[in-house]
């Protein structure tokens, strides 16, 4: 067996793990740690025959790890070395190291919380910080303080701040080998990439081929790009000797075993791959490394409650761990397709997942594993208050945890499954009803990437096209015979989804395997996002339960179903972009959905109406399922909705007759002029409506209702039978005049009441009149014989001193019939042309 770098290292890891509880090894990469340390620690004599697992953050990576350490002893996998991955197992009666993916270490805690027959958990590449190696750290931790203080615990990485993991570990020795690392050489752009990077990608590949040998790793973010930088490079001339080979996750493992194996003699590979081959596993052959720069990564929403994937900068970690795959077997070169400047900028770390994904998963677990409080638990970076507390509310409505927070027993059923809290649920509910291999058809095609392609942009987001492709693909004929004109089909896809719907099956208990009706999609849907179920509001453009605004992408037919279930829609921009949905009857929802249903009766004021109306709603969340009118509303809620209506349009509605008009005046009047009065201005009267008269418009529902009322009786009854007295005496509606008349007083300026009376009726009167206890003086308007006004005045006495003689001489020049008095005080008044005998 080859001498490599971590093997110098191992004496004191076995030292220290037999002394302590756990460890920290930082080790550079190709220093050997992945296939070298769990064989090394087999036989020691604290693990005492017990199993050792060790957790990888890929499938791949976990297999290949596996295979290698089988080799190393002349065994097959299962043997002594075995690995557990999602969908695929390989382990015997007599495995001793289980290379795990995260997923299956959480559900090995959850089933036996103590690891009985395991000694020493290992997590490697953990610098990737992916939720659920944080989660299962925190597990066994919890495990080892309360259950097992016997179970060791190593933490492996290649590029990893090594303190902190260290400090969480109760100050474990921290361990370093530096690995054996050639030369390489590192170019970077001249100038920043502008547009698609796939030309610039091929253009470095052809210059890689002319001027490096060895084989070429290319990092690209996605499945998308490496497809057409295949194509792209399908068209050229490259020579019989170069081989294009893809990888990334959803391949199928022939084809990624063909990708990371050794070239045959005289062969020159081109590996197209995503972040999967930055860590934990060797592609043989490689001295030259491209580096697009970019990966693609979920991120969540809080805001939306959404999960879309994101093309990203590396970080410098990531690009650190890309360049040293060029260093393996030799001197390298590594072609980074940014500037010298933009690295300086990159972040340098990966922002751990815990911070910034969909907790609905972990809460589910923390509640399974009887955790309430994650402070209760030991952290890297404990989960975001926000995010959890969004992911409990998801779960809440999902039945699987109580409000309290602990979890129901079908919480727990959905825990065991292993999948999404909301494709558990929906499989969960799809069983009674019959519909238990559809929904996991469902979970399947939602777990993996789409099995159509569209040759044009946008796709159909039907998902029933999907499963319709499946189940073709399922019964032995063509898949593609089921895709739409324009569609090709992924065979591969369709393979791995039928392989996995399959699992989710047996894990379900589900033994009949007819599916069920692909118009019950959208039923199942709701099931697994019932936040996302959503009303056509118009062609193509959505109202989500949430309330946001969701829309298909161009025309289709989804676009004129009046309900649909979004499954896959992004949140940029006010509107989401449905990716996948279905449609949904209304009458399904009605029937699985009634105890979320909110009925509510809402009266209003309908201003084009101008009358109060009430109609009978049934609600989910912000959609509105029935909206009936209703005949027989509560009288309080209609006087209440008819308040307001005259708020809103103002007591202008009211019926100010003239009589009533002038009582309010008066009123204001004195309220203006002597304490104790009530305050009846016009925002003192809006602000009181329901007080003064509210408790008169029982029995009423419009404007024209409205002018039954008697709004001089209203406001009457704000007043005491004294304060009524009062206001006759104080505030009259009418002054008698020296010639007899009663002369109605003008209230409209409660600063400056008026009294308009001709002048002639006003002889022999010498002061001006006073009301509000004397304390204020009539504004008196002096008229002419036809009534227009001569003088203002609030001083009678010195009118009839000084202005009175130019005005008679002015009146009787025009008057001449009329009677003018050289001495007004002295004359008799009158209301006619002359006075009487």
């Amino acid at each position: 067996m080859n001498t490599l770098p971590v093997d110098s290292i191992i004496p004191a890891l076995k030292e220290a793990l037999r002394t302590r509880s756990g460890a920290v090894l930082v080790a550079a990469p190709g220093a050997g740690k992945t296939t070298r340390v769990p064989l090394a620690l087999l036989d020691e004599p604290w693990l005492a025959g017990r199993r050792i697992l060790m957790l990888e953050p890929r499938r791949l990576a976990a297999r290949a790890a596996a295979r290698y350490m089988a080799a190393s002893l002349g065994e097959q996998v299962g043997d002594t070395v075995g690995y557990r991955v999602r969908l695929d197992s390989r382990v015997g009666p007599a495995t001793r190291i289980e290379v795990i993916t995260e997923g299956v270490l959480t559900r090995m805690l959850q089933a036996d919380p103590a690891l009985e027959g395991t000694g020493l958990v290992i997590f490697d590449e953990f610098h990737e910080r992916s939720l659920h190696a944080d989660l299962g750290l925190a597990l066994c931790l919890e495990a080892q303080s309360v259950l097992r203080d016997d179970l060791r615990i190593l933490v492996m990485s290649a590029t990893l701040d090594a303190e902190p993991v260290a400090a969480l570990l109760g100050d474990a020795p921290v361990l370093t080998s530096e690995g054996r690392a050639y030369p390489v050489e590192t170019r970077y752009l001249d100038r920043r990439v502008e547009g698609p990077v796939e030309p610039v990608v091929v253009r470095q590949i052809q210059e890689a081929l002319a001027s490096e040998s060895g084989d070429i790793l290319v990092f690209l973010p996605g499945a998308g790009e490496i497809r057409r930088v295949e194509e792209r490079l399908a068209e050229l001339d490259l020579g019989a000797s170069v081989r294009v080979a893809p990888l990334y996750g959803n391949l199928p493992q022939e084809a990624q075993d063909r990708a990371i194996a050794p070239g045959r003699p005289g062969e020159r590979k081109i590996v197209l791959a995503t972040s999967i081959a930055e860590t934990s596993l060797t592609v043989e052959g490689v001295r030259v490394v491209i580096d697009s720069g970019l990966a693609r990564v979920p991120r969540f929403s809080p805001r939306t409650g959404m999960t879309r994937l994101e093309t990203i900068r590396v970080s410098q970690a990531s690009a650190e761990q890309r360049r040293g795959r060029a260093g393996r077997l030799g001197p390298g070169v590594c072609r980074r397709l940014w500037t010298e400047q933009e690295h300086r900028h990159l972040a340098v770390r990966n922002t751990p997942e815990i911070l910034e994904s969909d907790l609905a998963p972990l809460a589910l677990e923390l509640a399974a594993w009887g955790v309430v409080d994650p402070a209760e638990l030991r952290w890297l970076d404990p989960p975001p208050a926000a995010a959890l507390a969004q992911a409990r509310d998801l779960l809440v409505q999902l039945g699987a945890l109580e409000k309290s927070g602990t979890i129901t027993p079908h919480g727990r059923r959905m825990a065991e499954l292993g999948l999404h809290p909301r494709l558990a649920h929906m499989i969960l509910r799809a069983i009674p009803l019959g519909l238990g291999g559809l929904a996991c058809e469902l979970a399947a095609i939602l777990s993996e990437r789409d099995v159509l392609r569209s040759g044009h942009a946008p796709a159909d987001a039907d998902l029933r096209l999907r499963v319709e492709t499946l189940r073709q693909a399922a019964a032995g004929g063509r898949p593609g015979d089921a895709a739409p004109p324009g569609y090709t089909v992924d065979a591969a896809a369709c393979r791995r989804i039928l392989a996995e719907a399959n699992h989710w099956k047996r894990e379900a208990g589900i033994a009949d395997d007819s599916g069920g009706d692909v118009d019950a999609c959208g039923l199942l849907l709701a099931f697994a996002y019932p936040d996302r179920i959503a009303r056509r509001r118009d062609s193509g453009r959505f109202l989500l339960r949430n309330g946001r605004g969701a829309a298909l992408a161009g025309p289709q037919p989804l676009a004129k179903a009046p309900w649909l279930v979004a499954a896959e829609l992004d949140d940029l921009g006010a509107e989401g972009r449905v990716h996948l949905a279905a449609p949904v009857d209304v009458s399904d929802l009605e029937r699985h959905f009634a105890d979320q249903i909110e009925a509510e009766t809402t009266v209003y004021w309908d201003r084009e109406a101008q009358a109060v109306r009430a109609r009978q709603r049934e609600r989910l969340g912000a959609l509105v399922l029935k909206d009936v009118p209703l005949a027989d509303p509560d009288p309080e809620e209609t006087a209440a909705a008819l308040l307001r209506g005259i708020t809103e349009e103002g007591l202008e509605i009211l019926p100010w007759t003239k009589q009533a008009r002038q009582f309010w005046q008066r009123l204001l009047f004195m309220s203006r002029h002597e304490e104790g009065w009530p305050d009846v201005s016009e925002e003192a009267l809006a602000a009181s409506l329901p007080d003064w008269l509210g408790p008169h418009l029982y029995g009423l529902k419009s404007r024209d209702d409205l002018q039954r009322l008697s709004l001089t009786d209203i406001l009457a009854g704000m007043l005491s039978w004294e304060r009524r007295r009062e206001l006759d005496e104080y505030a009259p509606t009418h002054i008698v005049v020296p010639s007899g008349s009663r002369i109605p007083v003008d209230y409209s300026d409660p600063e400056a009441p008026v009294l308009a009376v001709r002048l002639q009726e006003m002889f022999g009167l010498k002061e001006t009149p006073r009301i509000a206890r004397g304390r204020v003086s009539l504004t008196l308007h002096l008229l002419s014989p036809a009534h227009r006004p001569v003088q203002v005045t609030r001083d009678l006495a010195s009118f009839w001193r000084s202005a009175y003689f130019e005005v008679k001489k002015d009146l009787k020049g025009r008057y001449p019939k009329h009677y003018w008095p050289d001495n007004p005080l002295e004359a008799l008044p009158t209301n006619r042309t002359r006075p009487r005998s």
